[in-house]
Parts: C-alpha cells; sequence; structure tokens
C-alpha cells in the first residue's frame, strides 16, 4: 500500500472532565504507515481534530453572521475597522474577500478523511469505539461542507486523503451545489449509522456526538427545504431529526436563566448540545478576536456613561477591553423589549450625558460572552462558544413546523417565558399574540435574532428564509442575488485553475 504522510496531531487527553491544555504538539512527516497503532493513537487524532475545529470557529462566525443586520455601525470608539466593515457593507470582492482559502477548512476535511479510511479499516478497536469515531468524523466533516456550500455555493467535494492539504493546490474543479449537499447528507446518515443507538455527549458537550449530528441534519433539511427544492419532504425530515434528540436525550433543556448559558462557572450546561470549550489559560474566544474586534478599549470607555448605573464606566469592574473592528449597530437595541432578559445579557450601550441629565446612546458592544476574572484587574476571554443549544432545537423546531402547516406555539413561546421571566404574560407576549406573529417567518427570524447574536446564525438565518429578507434586513445590494455568497480570493484561483470565481465576481483583471 502506498505510504502518506500526513502531519498528524498528537494531544493530551482534553475536553474530558475539565480539560486542561488545547495546545497541539505536530509530528513533522510521522508516516501514516507506523501510525494507527495503538487505541490511544486513535483517541488522540479526534482529540487532534477537535482541536483544529475549534481553531476555525472565528471563521464560523464571521461566514455565519459577519454580513448581517447585527453589524453595520462604525466602532463608536473610532478604532480603524481595517477593512472589517466589508462584510455588513457586503462590499466583499476578490481582492478583499474578507475570508481566503475556504477559511482553510479543507486542511481539517483532509484529516478527517484520512481518520475515516484508518478507522473503517482498522482491527485495533472495538466496534463500539469504531462506530463511535466514525459518527464523529462523519459529522464533522458534514458540518464543514455545509459551511462551505452556504458559503460558496459549487466547491471541491474530496473524501480521499491526500498529502496536499492546501484547496488552492488540488488543480479540481468545484463540484454543484447540489453534489455538495448530496455528499452532506451521505455524510450525516453515515454519522448517524455509525452512532446507532449511543446519544452519549462527551466531553462536557465539546465533543461531536449523535445529537450534533441531528442537530445538522435538521439544520440542513430546513436549508434544502426552503433553498434547493425539497419542500414539505425535507421539513418532515428536519422534524424527525429534531425530535429524536428531545426523545432520546432527556437531560437537554432550557437554562432557567439566560445568561447562565454562557456563564464561565456554567460549561456544558443542560443547554448545551455542542461548544467550542475554551479555558482559562489555556485558549480565549475565537483565539483572540472576540476581544480584538468586538470590544470596546480602555483609554475611551471609561469617558461613556452606563445606563445600569448613571454613572461613568468604572473599569475595575467593567474590565472586558480590546478593540472593536466591527460594530454593533444601536438600533439594535430598540429591536428588544426592556422586560427581555435577552437584550441586557445580550448588548451593553456607552452613552453621553448630556445638559438635562438624560443619557444619549453613542454605541453597543457586546454583553454575552463574559469571560472570567484573572489575576489583578484584568479578565480572560475564555467562554466556550457554542454550535448547538436547545434554544435552537426549539426554534428550528418551530420552523420545520410552520413550513408543514403545524402551531409552533409551544416551541416559540417556550423561547419567550424563558426570555420574560415573571414578566411573561401569555395575553401579550406569549405567540400569536406580538404585532409580528401576524407572519411566522418573521416571529421565527426575529426570535432567533434575539436569541442567537454573537453566535454565527444570523447570517445563515436570512439566506434560509430568502433572498428578500437579506435584502429587506441587510446593506445587501437589492436584488443583486449573485453577491449572497462570497468571493474566492485571487491567490487560491491562481493556484487552482481548475475552479471558477464566484459567479457575480470579477475576475482579477476584468474590467
Amino acid at each position: 500500500m502506498k505510504k502518506i504522510f500526513l502531519s498528524i496531531a498528537i494531544i493530551s487527553s482534553l475536553f474530558i472532565g475539565g480539560c486542561t491544555s488545547l495546545d497541539m504538539k505536530p509530528i513533522s512527516s510521522i508516516s501514516d504507515a507506523n501510525y494507527w497503532k495503538s487505541a490511544d493513537q486513535f483517541d488522540a487524532f479526534m482529540t487532534g481534530l477537535h482541536t483544529r475545529f475549534r481553531e476555525h470557529a472565528y471563521n464560523f462566525f464571521l461566514l455565519g453572521e459577519a454580513r448581517s443586520d447585527v453589524f453595520g455601525d462604525l466602532p463608536f470608539g473610532g478604532e480603524a475597522s481595517q477593512g472589517m466593515e466589508r462584510f455588513p457593507y457586503n462590499t466583499l470582492n476578490e481582492e478583499n474577500p474578507g475570508i481566503s482559502n475556504y477559511g482553510k477548512f479543507y486542511e481539517n476535511i483532509n484529516q478527517l478523511n484520512l481518520m475515516i479510511l484508518r478507522t473503517s479499516e482498522t482491527e485495533i478497536l472495538t466496534e463500539e469505539q469504531k462506530n463511535y469515531y466514525l459518527g464523529q468524523a462523519y459529522g464533522i466533516r458534514a458540518f464543514y461542507y455545509f459551511h462551505i456550500l452556504r458559503s460558496w455555493g459549487d466547491a471541491v467535494i474530496t473524501t480521499e486523503p491526500t498529502f496536499t492539504v492546501d484547496v488552492s493546490n488540488m488543480a479540481k474543479e468545484a463540484s454543484p451545489a447540489a453534489d455538495v449537499m448530496t455528499q452532506i447528507k451521505a455524510d450525516i446518515e453515515a454519522s448517524i449509522n455509525a452512532f446507532g443507538s449511543d446519544y452519549t455527549i462527551k466531553g462536557q458537550k465539546s465533543m461531536w456526538s449523535k445529537a450534533a449530528t441531528l442537530m445538522l441534519k435538521g439544520e440542513v433539511y430546513l436549508w434544502s427545504g426552503k433553498q434547493m427544492g425539497g419542500g414539505n419532504g425535507d421539513a418532515t425530515v428536519a422534524k424527525s431529526a429534531l425530535t429524536d434528540i428531545q426523545n432520546n436525550v432527556s437531560s437537554l433543556g432550557l437554562m432557567e436563566k439566560f445568561s447562565d448559558i454562557f456563564a464561565y462557572t456554567e460549561k456544558g450546561n443542560k443547554e448545551i448540545i455542542f461548544a467550542f470549550r475554551n479555558q482559562l489559560k489555556e485558549y480565549d474566544l475565537w483565539n483572540g478576536s472576540f476581544g480584538g474586534s468586538f470590544l470596546p478599549q480602555r483609554n475611551y470607555l471609561s469617558t461613556y456613561y452606563d445606563a445600569a448605573t448613571g454613572e461613568k464606566f468604572d473599569l475595575t469592574k467593567e474590565n472586558r477591553l480590546g478593540l472593536i473592528r466591527l460594530g454593533i449597530k444601536k438600533d439594535n437595541m430598540d429591536r428588544y423589549d426592556d422586560k427581555d432578559s435577552r437584550k441586557l445579557a445580550t448588548l451593553k450601550g456607552a452613552y453621553n450625558k448630556l445638559e438635562d441629565g438624560t443619557l444619549d446612546l453613542i454605541g453597543v458592544f457586546n454583553y454575552k460572552y463574559q469571560g472570567v476574572q484573572d489575576a489583578g484587574d484584568s479578565r480572560s476571554l475564555c467562554d466556550d462558544y457554542p454550535i448547538y443549544r436547545y434554544a435552537d432545537l426549539l426554534l428550528m423546531l418551530a420552523e420545520a413546523k410552520a413550513m408543514l402547516g403545524e402551531s409552533p406555539a409551544e416551541e416559540i413561546n417556550a423561547i419567550r417565558q424563558r426570555a420574560y421571566g415573571e414578566n411573561y404574560d401569555s395575553e401579550t407576549i406569549g405567540f400569536p399574540n406580538q404585532p409580528n406573529d401576524k407572519d411566522i417567518n418573521e416571529t421565527i427570524l426575529e426570535e432567533r435574532f434575539k436569541e442567537f447574536i454573537m453566535e454565527g446564525k444570523r447570517w445563515y438565518d436570512l439566506r434560509r428564509f430568502g433572498n428578500e429578507y437579506v435584502f429587506e434586513h441587510t446593506l445587501a445590494e437589492n436584488g443583486n442575488t449573485d453577491k449572497l455568497l462570497w468571493p474566492i480570493d485571487k491567490t487560491t484561483l491562481t493556484n487552482n485553475p481548475a475552479l471558477n470565481q464566484t459567479p457575480g465576481y470579477k475576475v482579477a483583471g476584468a474590467k
């Protein structure tokens, strides 16, 4: 058998029971033929796959939210946006693609391909071990391809491991989007079949599981149902996948307090289905990009007022500091009812005080990820990044039911009851009694907006519901459907002449 040489990540046993370190220790040029000699090596490789998976979290976020109506204001502290304004302004192009080389997703896809191959053929593992690893690998691969499909449409499909992990050098044509979706659905079914009856969620919800694959299945079939002609048949499949989780993972549910979902002391709580795990002195959210692009600077925050106290910000307490490159629209504060607990747990306003003593909103920054107090007056931004949680299950289930002409009231009202707590009144707040409840699509989109800001979902949500919702809610050029996908960067096109630029974007040098 021809030897395949790959860089294999050997990592300590992490994620399990309060993990400590996620530093990858690549062993360069290890022969593939000399690896895979023990169950521990398979386990280390799978842990390494999750580590690389986490390294792509920021790109997942950018692809799923940065172009949406969450953002659009310039940094209120005067920082330079350094090109990040191109996301919400939807002015991406080949020279400024936002994300290059497909987010480097194919590097981990290649490793997943190797894991699938070696796990399928080994006799070292028990059948139970093999099936669990295969369930994880197929599920994560489907997750990657689903991001690629929604962002670039047509895409290269590779299911066999190779040494060349850079898609730019594959010299391989992209497959049609329909074929990419076929691959995604095939991987999902392979994952579900491999997991079988094993619904275990390991590593405090930081390891991929059958429940994660079923969440992905629900999301995929809602997309194909709305965007690829699947209609009610796909909505039925989505509903079945989501109720499968409800019927078989009884430990899941909504946290009573919205802010507790994201609290450092509540990692792996009952609402989380899958999250990227970050730990103090180990790994910060998005490897530091959260603080580096979404939080205000020390040198100006103290000059603004906090509406919660009526006084200027006290930086000994409000010490989540960094830089703002991508500004949240301050108008988003008004989209929340003041009785909705998600408002103050998601957004924080910075105000000037007028001569008459009233406060004037100047800007908004994210307040969902609080981090944890570190030494002195510093705060470490090491919150987990949730990919799937139970609120998402409920709102996707509501969406599937709505597509099928069924009532989504139970799921929507569960979300609203948690959001409003003691302020919940079914007569005025419950579905279908709010003003926007006349349009079920707008109802679900607005609940998802309020629930999932900074969780990488809003742009994908608008795209899934239809182009008209994108044009209504965002700064995308009205009617220019070609620009709703992402451009391929110049280097990738140069290195792989078999690729064509995404329709709607000019090839370098074109007039």
